[in-house]
């Protein structure tokens, strides 16, 4: 391809929306800019964060890309990467419509066609002793529709009890509560972008190499079912892959049944707190100690539901050029497990130069054997070291007395060690909530 045709530079602009994701992408060729968002959401704002910050973060993208975006990516639909995308509230999902992209990027999950016949089908056909794909593809859709009811349940359970509102699992579970919420205004509005440019539901091996002059792209995940089963459901542990020193909880596994719980109109169960003070003290000991149980048991199925939905995560891998970007969303170990299994993709993997820390730096999104295949890391002054970026907010989820702290330490000082690493947590009211990261072509 004529050199005219690649881009000579990229910018990179990773906003800081506290807990969540934000990154513009620049595409600057001889005689024009091509722009690229990834991910517009947060479910927890950044320390100090001037009211409508978010606002802010639509007006800059606006600002940076002449009012014209090219590409839209929305990884998955929890509400730390999509929320900005709502036309209701603050409305910036309004401000990113304004700019007519001309592709939609989402996960083949997201296929506006496949809900309809999904929540028809709540069992598996089996052909010539096999689970049926398309029988297997419209449950599990089924299934995340399900999951959206729980953690609107959960969300109301944390926020209509006082004594849950407190506690660390209380916290906990209305944060991820809300995060799996269907963001149905962000999702419509993905939805009609799509339908008034050209939409690509995509899915682990295809690739979307017309949308930027010289700029290929390969979908490295998610797979759909009939490509691995394995999104179905969270490895509880694995201490060759995960950035863990002990062993935490085993996740209870996700089926249809303890999803289909009640409708998302009917009142939840014991939703009015009960006055504990209004039982003799023998019992109410009892009574605190069976909430507890209540929330933890809960708080267990919401992580579960959680980590399926980040399973379903577009992994885009760019090459410009000599150069080479990883943007895995929030992937886990499932989905990065089929793209690991391929040697060809492998062996793509190994001269990443910038790596985009996935899932805010949590154990399980960033593969040790990922990690592994990066030859540019190296410690301070290795010739074009690595460098990876991670947008993150520390004490929203997990916890570090398990081990499971988003960002994870021992992650975070792996990548400090052996890459050029940048936190949003690190920003300061300097950089006005945006840091720009430079990479020259050629």
């Amino acid at each position: 391809m004529p050199a005219t045709k690649i881009p000579n530079s990229i910018t990179i602009r990773m906003y800081n929306v506290g807990f969540g994701d934000c990154f513009l992408l620049s595409f600057h060729y001889a005689k024009q800019e091509r722009h690229m968002l990834i991910d517009y959401g947060s479910t927890a704002a950044p320390k100090n964060a001037r009211a409508k910050y978010m606002t802010g973060v639509a007006n800059d993208i606006k600002k940076q890309c002449n009012g014209k975006l090219d590409v839209v990516v929305a990884t998955h639909r929890h509400r730390d990467h999509i929320s900005g995308f709502a036309t209701d509230g603050h409305a910036t999902g309004k401000i990113i419509a304004s700019l007519k992209p001309d592709y939609v990027i989402q996960p083949w999950t997201e296929d506006p066609n496949a809900p309809t016949n999904a929540m028809t089908a709540t069992t598996f056909s089996y052909s010539q002793g096999k689970p049926d794909a398309k029988a297997m593809t419209a449950h599990f859709l089924g299934s995340l529709e399900d999951m959206h009811r729980v953690a609107g349940m959960a969300a109301q359970r944390a926020a209509r009890d006082p004594r849950l509102a407190r506690s660390v699992a209380g916290k906990q579970l209305a944060f991820l509560g809300e995060d799996n919420l269907k963001n149905l205004s962000a999702v419509r509005n993905l939805m009609d972008l799509g339908e008034q440019a050209k939409a690509y539901y995509v899915n682990a091996g295809m690739t979307l190499n017309g949308l930027l002059p010289g700029v290929k792209i390969t979908v490295l995940g998610p797979p759909n079912l009939k490509q691995s089963e394995a999104i179905r459901k969270e490895r509880a542990k694995d201490p060759n892959e995960f950035w863990q020193f002990r062993s935490f909880w085993a996740a209870q596994r996700l089926t249809a049944d303890n999803l289909r719980m009640a409708a998302p109109d009917r009142p939840l169960p014991n939703a009015r707190p009960m006055r504990t003070n209004a039982h003799p003290p023998s019992a109410r000991w009892f009574i605190e100690q069976a909430c507890r149980i209540q929330a933890d048991q809960m708080l267990d199925l919401v992580r579960d539901l959680d980590s399926v939905i980040n399973n379903t995560s577009v992994i885009l891998l760019f090459e410009i050029g000599n150069r080479k970007l990883l943007f895995p969303g929030d992937a886990q170990i499932e989905n990065w497990s089929y793209a690991l299994s391929n040697a060809k993709w492998k062996a793509l993997l190994e001269d990443v130069n910038l790596y985009k820390v996935g899932h805010h730096g949590s154990l399980n999104a960033t593969p040790k054997t990922l990690w592994g295949l990066f030859k540019h890391k190296g410690g301070a002054g290795a010739r074009e070291r690595l460098e990876t970026l991670c947008s993150t907010k520390s004490g929203k989820h997990g916890s570090a007395a398990s081990g499971t702290e988003v960002p994870r330490k021992t992650l975070v000082e792996e990548l400090q060690k052996d890459s050029d690493f940048d936190s949003t947590e690190t920003y300061t009211t300097a950089d006005n909530g945006c840091r720009t990261y430079s990479i020259k072509i050629g």
